[in-house]
């Protein structure tokens, strides 16, 4: 098991890395004035300043002042609704931070779905314990307590920071929890530049939203900002992360303080307007009626993949879904219906679409990568790329989805690069360790050295990125509202809790069914073990996990598994190979 507190000799390796890296002029200038003492900034500008000063005191005061911070700049770059699969659109982000970096390649949302992920993301939470459920309301923006967040740790620990794109859904709509006032104005604390895209509440005054690709609003630090009508949007966001870099390079120049930016794509989760080739709903009731719902995406990306996507990612090479029999399924999968021609017609177009507004994000994603090398400070920051969830298309009946605790859905792209990780050396580009949402933001207050928001969920994977990977005995746990109803006790408000280890992944639901998949030997969750007498023994030993974690907080989010279900290094390793190999064989695209 990862230790919860921060690795400190791992961490002054990333950072004696950084400052190696850019050389730290400074320091060498203070060496030759008979110093090389790391000074805070803020002491020694009160030293220069103390009456009495000598002019020599005030000299090596001012130099010890521009010391650089030997922290790395974090920047991260998150997607909206993008399996690990679609990384495959996205060559230039594949090239600069999977070969340039490490891939994790068993990284996970642990609630997939867009606004619970993102107040995890921000907390280090799970989701029972910042209480974000789901999307709309009594929960949604409305429900996040933002007052403390990744933000306002990193900003107290000396960062300089700046948000950039989608937050949580309902901004804009929902009043702020923290002030009662209408959020389109609002500005969460801890954010030293604020650009949150807002969806329109209507009787506001102004034009454009979130979701809207041709007609993008932010709130630009309290004020309205929606210059950009008729431009799309995923460009507008790679051109306003291109100023910030030099905005923040600028600052750090002069102060000497790392930066943190959290640049968040809409890309390639749905929005307005409507492509001319978009699917049109099928189904003859409004009860019956089956969305389409798809990006939009510029003219002259359409078509872009036309020639490769001949089906959605969930359907099978054959063109057909791989799972005909969904009886040992819960009952709202067990009740959707199979997908006829015109659903796979309609789901293939939208794949085709979602891959054409990836496209456009990754050359927005390289954009940012050549502003941080022409600035000079690639070499000492960090960069990551990720999503909030994943997505079924075409998986066990559904059309489209995510919440579910099936792998397309949990899992999501994880790729890592700066000083320390560019996947040089024996280790190489990929680790193969568990990491979920709450240990990524472990692992970024660990690179900052910043103390967390709030009693963190997760534990920093930073050992495993820079010493390798340690094995899976810690579950990943998973959760999630509107999979099922019923009345067991002990789920709060969620209706589903499940746990995933190195082989496998269990799930137990309100009204009482459970799920239980060997993903060694069936890695397309094709066959639920739930009920099987040869697996009595393994689902005890994961329920008696499940109990332990279910309502975890803290450390207590860290209970080791038991012997029978943990994995070694390479165990784990090879059995993600393997996954991935299946998956490939069954779905890739020739």
């Amino acid at each position: 098991m990862l230790p919860l507190l921060r690795p400190r000799r791992v961490r002054r390796l990333l950072i004696a890395l950084t400052a190696a890296a850019v050389g730290l002029t400074a320091l060498t200038a203070l060496g030759a004035a008979g110093s090389a003492v790391t000074v805070p900034a803020s002491a020694a500008t009160a030293a220069s300043a103390a009456p009495g000063a000598t002019g020599a005191a005030r000299s090596t005061a001012d130099a010890r002042a521009r010391t650089p911070d030997p922290r790395p700049n974090i920047v991260v770059v998150v997607a909206d609704d993008m399996r690990v699969d679609d990384l495959r659109w996205a060559p230039r982000t594949r090239r600069l931070l999977g070969a340039g970096g490490i891939s994790m390649e068993n990284s996970f949302a642990p609630y997939p779905l867009c606004c619970p992920q993102r107040a995890t993301f921000l907390t280090g939470q799970h989701a029972h314990n910042h209480g974000v459920y789901w999307h709309e309301p009594p929960s949604g923006y409305g429900a996040f307590d933002d007052s403390r967040t990744l933000a306002t740790s990193l900003r107290a620990a000396g960062y300089r920071t700046g948000f950039l794109g989608k937050y949580l859904n309902r901004y804009g709509l929902d009043d702020s929890l923290v002030s009662g006032q209408p959020s389109h104005r609002y500005v969460p604390a801890g954010w030293d530049e604020w650009r949150g895209a807002v969806e329109n509440p209507g009787d506001a005054g102004f034009h454009g939203g979130t979701y809207v690709y041709t007609d993008i609003a932010f709130n630009h630090d309290g004020r309205i900002d929606n210059r950009y009508r008729g431009r799309y949007s995923t460009e507008v966001i790679g051109d306003l992360a291109v100023d910030m870099v030099r905005r923040s390079d600028r600052h750090r120049q002069r102060t000497g303080d790392p930066f943190f930016l959290l640049v968040n794509h809409v890309a390639p989760h749905h929005g307005a307007p409507r492509d001319p080739d978009e699917p049109q709903p099928l189904g003859g009731s409004e009860d019956s009626t089956r969305d389409f719902p798809s990006p939009y995406v510029p003219p002259a990306e359409r078509g872009r993949f036309d020639d490769v996507i001949d089906r959605a990612p969930g359907i099978a090479r054959a063109g057909a879904p791989t799972e005909k029999d969904v009886s040992d399924k819960p009952r709202q999968v067990r009740n959707l219906p199979p997908l006829s021609s015109a659903d796979l017609r309609a789901m293939r177009e939208v794949a085709r679409q979602r891959a054409e507004a990836i496209h456009v994000m990754d050359r927005q994603v390289a954009r940012l990568v050549t502003s941080l090398k022409r600035t000079g400070e690639w070499e000492r920051t960090v960069v990551v790329f990720t999503s909030d969830n994943g997505l079924l298309q075409g998986e066990h009946r559904f059309r489209t989805g995510k919440v579910w605790s099936y792998e397309p859905s949990l899992r999501v792209p994880l790729l890592l690069t700066g000083p320390g990780l560019r996947g040089k050396g024996p280790l190489g580009h990929r680790r193969y360790d568990p990491v979920d949402t709450p240990d990524l933001a472990a692992t970024l207050l660990d690179l900052a050295d910043a103390e967390p928001p709030r009693r963190p969920d997760g534990t920093s994977v930073l050992p495993t990125l820079l010493e390798g990977d340690r094995g899976w005995d810690v579950p990943v746990l998973t959760e999630a509202t509107h999979t099922s109803r019923g009345s067991e006790r002990g789920f709060g408000q969620r209706s589903s809790v499940g746990v995933r280890t190195g082989r496998w992944s269990m799930t137990r639901y309100r009204d009482g069914f459970v799920e239980l998949y060997d993903l060694v030997r069936d890695p397309l969750q094709h066959e639920n073990l739930a009920r099987s007498p040869e697996h009595r023994d393994v689902l005890a030993a994961l329920t008696g996990s499940w109990r332990e974690v279910k309502d975890c907080a803290g450390a207590d989010c860290q209970v080791p598994l038991p012997e029978s279900l943990a994995m070694t290094a390479d165990e784990v390793a090879d059995a993600t190979r393997r996954y991935w190999k299946a998956i490939e064989r069954t779905y890739g695209y020739r």
